[in-house]
């Protein structure tokens, strides 16, 4: 009986079946980059706010005040009598009745004694000039609630590392493209949801499910278009992140033309729907039913790819070899129970960790400094665009583990020369040295998917993949909050701790073996036997 990646060549390994799939399947990356990057937009600074006066509301209502009016009479005081406050987080603590004058509700107090009057701290009595712009106006994240925007970003993740372990094992039982298609229906729902939610305990769990199914769609559809192309065009996974950099470079635009948090929200969210179309146009990995010991309807899909890819296959293809490995319900154990797969596991499980860690951390160090938010921000993304050429010209040329493990070095050597580098003597060239450990960071992580996905057998590959990127969101939670505090220290600390951790993985990624051009592995024992 013909191999699986026998009948795979005869078929075409890229043709244009493959091309449509692949083409599909890269917009989810477009859609989950929308998802990962939007808190800059939905958390956007609110802009002026102040905090009222009990009473001023009314008062404002009777007077016919203009908002700009009422914070004249509320804020302009506080700010002279007592200037260390800006009456955000603060306000006299005082109240207005129907008794206070119209032209000078302070006037009872005498013009001499405002600074003498009592402050109090503010509880949920702000007034925005934006009160719709941001999650931050809808829901009061100000002041002692300002953390708040953080653990909205934080629980996002804490869904990504839910949606690593329990929808990679469900793709793995259930099949890819089921769990798939659920991914975008539950992307879409939590969505909404998040949109219309009527305070904020309801928007952190709709939003923390949004980023379990977020993940399901995410690594699914990166393991389906692994999974039926041949071991030469396996390099697509790299396309499929260049996706997720022009939906980095896409989001700025969509927040510039919709003014509101809710519509930014929803445009995001809905065209995971869409994606419920390719139930008709995407089939199940052959792959993964052949390990699943469904022959017949893995010969059936892989005679429709060769139909459409004007390809023949013989007649005597009349059964594929079937993985003789047992299937089993896949667990951690089975990742290191042989030595080979336990060092595959461990080292790639660090390479995840480490790079999404300084891939964040160096993005918000570099941070969007002032300006345009919406320019910047899609400049932020266009500098990841060469490192996913880089990689396309080098990795099939030199091979997977020596770019992976000089992108890793030479980002750890660029943080650590920055971290020195004089700010103020030649700015330009710390800030030419800080991008080139970005891009080199950004190499990393793209080539840890590909090699990732290559050094597990088929029973075990979106397991394995889920769980090992389930340390990228680990990475992603402890970031800001090694960044901010580390530089609180010193400035430049956060640098050296990123330089230290991306030259341990480019050392450990060398001790991975190499698999340009080699067939994907379908047992334990196949990657018992890579070199």
């Amino acid at each position: 009986m013909p191999s699986f990646d026998e009948v795979l060549k005869e078929a075409g390994e890229f043709g244009r079946f493959q091309k449509r799939v692949f083409f599909l399947l890269c917009q989810t990356g477009v859609t989950f980059s929308f998802l990962f990057a939007s808190v800059v937009f939905l958390g956007q600074a609110p802009g002026n706010y102040w905090c009222r006066i009990p009473g001023a509301a009314e008062l404002s209502k009777r007077c016919g005040w203009s908002l700009e009016e009422e914070r004249n009479f509320t804020v302009l005081p506080l700010r002279l009598g007592n200037g260390s406050s800006s009456g955000e987080c603060e306000r006299l603590d005082v109240a207005w009745d129907a008794s206070v004058s119209c032209a000078s509700p302070l006037a009872r107090y005498g013009n001499g004694s405002v600074g003498n009057l009592p402050l109090a701290p503010c509880h949920d009595n702000w007034v925005y000039k934006q009160p719709h712009s941001s999650i931050i106006s809808e829901y009061n994240l100000v002041c002692g609630n300002a953390w708040m925007l953080d653990l909205s970003q934080a629980i996002l993740n804490l869904g990504f590392l839910t949606g690593a372990f329990t929808l990679g094992y469900a793709a793995d039982r259930y099949g890819r493209i089921l769990i798939y298609l659920l991914s975008c229906l539950g992307v879409g729902i939590c969505g909404i949801i998040v949109a219309f939610a009527p305070n904020f305990t309801v928007f952190l769990i709709f939003r923390f499910l949004q980023g379990v199914f977020g993940k399901g769609t995410w690594m699914t559809c990166y393991v389906i278009v692994t999974e039926i192309v041949g071991s030469d065009q396996r390099i697509v996974g790299i396309v499929i992140q260049i996706f997720f950099t022009l939906g980095i470079m896409i989001l700025p635009g969509i927040a510039y033309l919709i003014p509101t948090w809710q519509g930014i929200q929803l445009a995001i969210s809905l065209p995971n729907f869409l994606f419920l179309l390719y139930y008709w146009v995407v089939p199940e990995s052959p792959r993964w039913l052949l390990t699943r010991k469904k022959g017949e309807k893995a010969l059936k899909i892989m005679h429709n790819i060769a139909k459409h890819n004007g390809k023949y296959l013989s007649p005597h293809y009349s059964e594929i070899t079937i993985s003789n490995e047992e299937v089993s319900n896949p667990s951690f154990l089975d990742l290191v129970r042989t030595p080979q797969m336990r060092r595959n596991t461990l080292i790639l499980m660090y390479a995840w960790f480490t790079s999404a860690l300084v891939y964040q951390g160096l993005v918000m160090r570099l941070g969007i400094v002032g300006g345009n938010l919406y320019l910047d921000f899609f400049i932020s993304g266009a500098v990841e665009l060469p490192a996913a050429l880089l990689i396309l010209v080098t990795i099939d040329r030199i091979g997977r583990r020596l770019p992976f493990g000089i992108s890793n070095i030479v980002a750890g050597i660029a943080c650590l020369i920055t971290a020195f580098l004089p700010e103020a003597d030649i700015p330009w060239l710390k800030t030419t040295v800080a991008t080139l450990g970005r891009l080199g960071i950004t190499m990393a992580f793209e080539i840890v998917y590909l090699v990732n996905t290559e050094l597990y057998p088929t029973t075990l590959r979106n397991f394995g993949v889920s769980l090992c990127s389930s340390l990228c969101d680990l990475g992603g939670i402890i970031a800001p909050f090694l960044l901010f505090r580390l530089a609180d220290i010193w400035l430049e600390l956060p640098l050296i701790i990123f330089s230290i951790l991306a030259v341990v993985c480019g050392v450990l990624v060398l001790l991975l073996p190499e698999t340009k051009g080699i067939s994907l592995p379908e047992t334990v024992e196949d990657v018992e036997q890579l070199s």
